[in-house]
């Protein structure tokens, strides 16, 4: 064995699991880390907004494969946008664990660009512990089927080929575009809630999107083997110039495009009725996602809510903690300008 193939099976591998938001990342993981085959798996959460969501749904987390102090959360910004300043050191962190960690599972925003990540990973002092496995882009199948993110993907990267000035109506397009182009794996999530149509023409304008060979695999609510998500070895630290971006000739980017806002949640009493006006708000005011917790009267645990435009899905996670308030808390994600006052008035009502 040479001396470069010894020194990539020392490091780390580490995924990168991306997609656009309420794609079943979080769901995605959870599913991974209870069928993770014993592996010591650490995982880095990164937020949208300033509510630790998706790490309250990891929360005991040690029960499905990896210890409480193997969760870092990055709730500062974007991790693409903060990479110096937050990922270096949360990768500090889980190297000084004893025992370190076999695998480290990073979860983006749902608005990041993998590619800058990918690039921190080439950097001296992650190069020599760390390997990108690969890049999981996950994408909402049903989302995706009534055009939410690009009603032509292959005229539409074409167009961007053709003219790197081209002003960009829709920035969600070049987010989703910029996942897909970054992917070593594509998880095409919630098959059950499409026709086998809308699946077909789906996997077809994801293909041509994609610039090189990748698998596109199905699957319902997140569930697929660690096999296939973990050991792809990719090193895609190594393969940069094959992964083209919309933001290559870009210092960096921004995401004014998008805001979020949190929203105290009252307890209620029908979690169906409640569920209902979720589904009208998000219509009303166009809102991309809304995630969190709820109190319901009576019941000893809380209510996980998690919706996607205006389709929502919701179950009792796990009981309130002895001393735990029972306080409802929801964020809401969308393009810039969400009535904040006028969603929070919908909510209280």
């Amino acid at each position: 064995m040479n001396d470069l193939s010894s020194a990539r099976l020392s490091r780390i591998p580490a995924t990168i699991i991306t997609g656009f938001l309420g794609a079943g990342k979080t769901t995605l993981i959870r599913h991974l880390l209870a069928h993770n085959a014993g592996r010591r798996l650490a995982l880095i959460i990164n937020e949208f907004g300033d509510i630790g969501v998706d790490r309250d749904i990891l929360r005991g987390c040690d029960d499905l494969g990896c210890d409480a102090d193997a969760i870092v959360e990055l709730a500062n910004g974007c991790i693409c946008c903060t990479v110096a300043d937050d990922f270096l050191p949360a990768i500090e962190r889980l190297l000084a664990l004893d025992p370190p960690p076999e695998h480290i599972v990073i979860e983006t925003s749902g608005l990041a660009l993998p590619k800058p990540l990918v690039k921190a990973f080439d950097w001296p002092q992650i190069r020599a512990r760390l390997t990108v496995d690969g890049v999981i882009a996950v994408v909402d199948g049903a989302a995706a089927a009534e055009g939410r993110f690009a009603d032509d993907p292959l005229k539409l990267a074409r167009q961007r080929e053709a003219d790197p000035s081209i002003a960009h109506d829709n920035p969600l397009e070049e987010v989703f575009e910029d996942q897909l182009l970054c992917a070593d794996l594509v998880i095409l999530n919630k098959t059950d809630l499409m026709s086998a149509e809308d699946e077909a023409r789906v996997r077809a304008d994801i293909t041509a999107v994609l610039p090189r060979a990748v698998r596109i695999v199905g699957s319902e609510q997140g569930r697929i083997d660690a096999k296939i998500l973990l050991g792809l070895n990719a090193a895609a630290e190594d393969d940069l110039l094959n992964r083209r971006s919309h933001h290559d000739d870009e210092a960096d980017h921004d995401h004014d495009d998008f805001e979020s806002l949190i929203v105290e949640a009252p307890t209620i009493d029908d979690p169906a009725s409640f569920i209902g006006r979720l589904a009208r708000i998000a219509e009303a005011h166009d809102v991309l996602r809304i995630k969190g917790f709820v109190d319901v009267r009576g019941k000893p645990m809380r209510l996980l809510v998690q919706g996607v435009g205006a389709r929502f899905k919701h179950s009792f996670d796990r009981p309130w903690a002895l001393g735990e308030a029972r306080e409802g808390r929801l964020v809401v994600i969308g393009e810039k300008g969400l009535n904040a006052a006028a969603i929070r008035q919908a909510l209280e009502r």
